[in-house]
């Protein structure tokens, strides 16, 4: 079963079965921020608002920013029975009164729910493909994140199915056949699991996750649940020394 932290407000992920590389990723010129995450993370959903006001503000200042799926439960497997629907009701009181973000509780009504976060974390994949074959807006990318989230986590519905998406598609003008293909397709499958594997080579252990990137170099800008004062606060003091 995943893990979250009360106090620290992050979620862990499992284990891979086989180890990976650990090498730092390819060096970028200038400052960048990344943003590690799962739509189905519930501290990711609590902390939704500070990701959108630091995308702003590295709009604002020319700093690339960037999203990665982390895949918390990829591949599902946790029983769907009371004890586990007993810990996500409390963790997702906890944090609705922690950050004031909406939850609904419908989805723990379901009589089977398998709660794998992969094919969330693909459909996030599969609009980055869309953005760079479509020279889409970047900020296209955190805007589905943030749709499939509310999506789930307050209206409680299933984003394991295509015809989820079809209204935030809708949303985000993007051609819902075109994402559907793609969504199905062996090059989106193969783009999420090497997020998965980038995630891991930056050593990131929970959700959320922010990096802070300078000429190549990669260090912790915040982990777990931070104010949006906090994170751009501590944000303005890096690119400033």
């Amino acid at each position: 079963m995943m893990k979250c932290d009360p106090v620290t407000g992050a979620c862990l992920i499992p284990e891979l079965d086989k180890p990976v590389d650990t090498a730092a990723p390819a060096a970028h010129h200038g400052w960048a921020v990344h943003y590690i995450g799962d739509p189905m993370c519930s501290w990711c959903w609590g902390i939704s608002p500070t990701v959108g006001a630091v995308e702003n503000f590295c709009e604002a200042q020319g700093i690339e920013f960037s999203i990665t799926m982390g895949g918390l439960r990829a591949g599902g497997g946790d029983p769907w029975n009371e004890a586990f629907k007993d810990f996500l009701r409390n963790e997702w009181q906890h944090i609705a009164q922690a950050t004031g973000q909406p939850f609904g509780f419908s989805l723990l009504e379901a009589a089977d729910f398998d709660y794998d976060t992969e094919p969330a974390c693909r459909a996030v994949a599969t609009v980055k493909l869309l953005q760079a074959r479509n020279h889409l807006p970047n900020t296209i990318v955190l805007k589905f994140f943030s749709a499939v989230q509310f999506k789930f986590y307050a209206e409680g519905q299933d984003p394991k199915v295509a015809d989820f998406y079809t209204s935030i598609c809708a949303s985000l003008a993007l051609d819902f056949d075109e994402f559907r293909n793609a969504f199905n397709s062996p090059e989106a499958q193969q783009a999420v699991q090497q997020e998965f594997v980038r995630c891991r080579q930056w050593g990131v252990r929970s959700f959320p996750t922010l990096l802070l990137e300078h000429d190549g170099k990669t260090a912790p800008l915040a982990e777990g649940f931070v104010t949006t004062e906090q994170v751009l606060s501590r944000l303005r003091k890096e690119i400033a020394a």
